[in-house]
């Protein structure tokens, strides 16, 4: 949102556009009816403060298969 630099009153965002791709376009209008003066502002990236932090990728470890337990095949005598 920006002031109108007339009356000072609030004024809306009517459209906007980018010009390059850290340079946006607006045009506001201003919200006071007995005003409504239109005009044209452009935002810029002036300073990057914090860039966005790397994500660590993590080492890849092997994943081994549980080892499995095999079942005698032959039943026991023993056994009732």
């Amino acid at each position: 949102m920006m002031h109108c630099p007339f009356c000072k009153k609030s004024a809306h965002t009517r459209t906007s556009r980018y010009l390059s791709e850290n340079v946006k376009q607006r045009y506001h209008q201003c919200t006071n009816i007995e005003c409504s003066a239109t005009f044209r502002t452009i935002e810029s990236i002036d300073e990057v403060i914090r860039p966005p932090a790397e994500k660590e990728q993590p080492d890849p470890t092997p994943v081994t298969p549980p080892p499995r337990k095999v079942q005698g095949c032959y039943s026991s005598p023993f056994r009732h």
